[in-house]
């Protein structure tokens, strides 16, 4: 018994030897449903960066532009109002190059030069402040004096200089006279 050596049967193995032929199979035809599955993984992660660069770049260019814009803006946007100013330009350039001018013939000509200035204020939506009789408004005037007068205190009786409006944003104060209450 002790010269025995161990029997092992040789039929275990043969009978294991399909199986893992099998699972071998098993396994291969997974490893390459895996490898096909990774690749199209990748290919989508590739279209999906590419997509990504595309929209980052468009992003890009859009800014740019618009900064672009924005600048074109600052620096012509007064190119409407220039326009309209020429015109006066030209008629008091008008007005000067006349040598034989009459009293008369100038205030014609510098009446139609103001008429032309008015419509590009109006049109450059310019509005003056004239507060003559209003109560004083100190955001949109200036008092220069105060005089004793019959009548409400703090009211504009005189307008030195008109202001300035540009759609409601002050550009100039006017420049004003405002009564007070006469002494006792």
């Amino acid at each position: 018994m002790a010269d025995q050596e161990p029997s092992y049967s040789q039929t275990a193995p043969d009978q294991n030897a399909p199986a893992t032929d099998a699972s071998a199979a098993a396994n291969a035809e997974t490893a390459s449903g895996l490898e096909q599955q990774l690749r199209q993984a990748e290919q989508k992660a590739q279209e999906h960066l590419e997509s990504w660069l595309r929209a980052k770049a468009e992003t890009e260019n859009l800014r740019k532009r618009a900064q672009a814009d924005i600048a074109s803006a600052h620096k012509y946007g007064v190119e409407s109002l220039a326009e309209a100013l020429l015109p006066v330009r030209d008629s008091l350039e008008a007005a000067l190059a006349i040598e034989n001018v009459t009293l008369e013939s100038l205030k014609s000509g510098v009446e139609l030069t103001l008429r032309q200035l008015n419509a590009v204020f109006e049109k450059a939506s310019l509005r003056e402040i004239n507060p003559v009789n209003e109560k004083f408004d100190p955001h949109r005037h200036q008092a220069m004096t105060l005089v004793p007068h019959p009548g409400e205190p703090n009211q504009v009786v005189n307008v030195m200089q008109k202001g300035y409006l540009l759609h409601d944003r002050l550009i100039r104060p006017a420049l004003v006279t405002v009564s007070k209450a006469k002494d006792a």
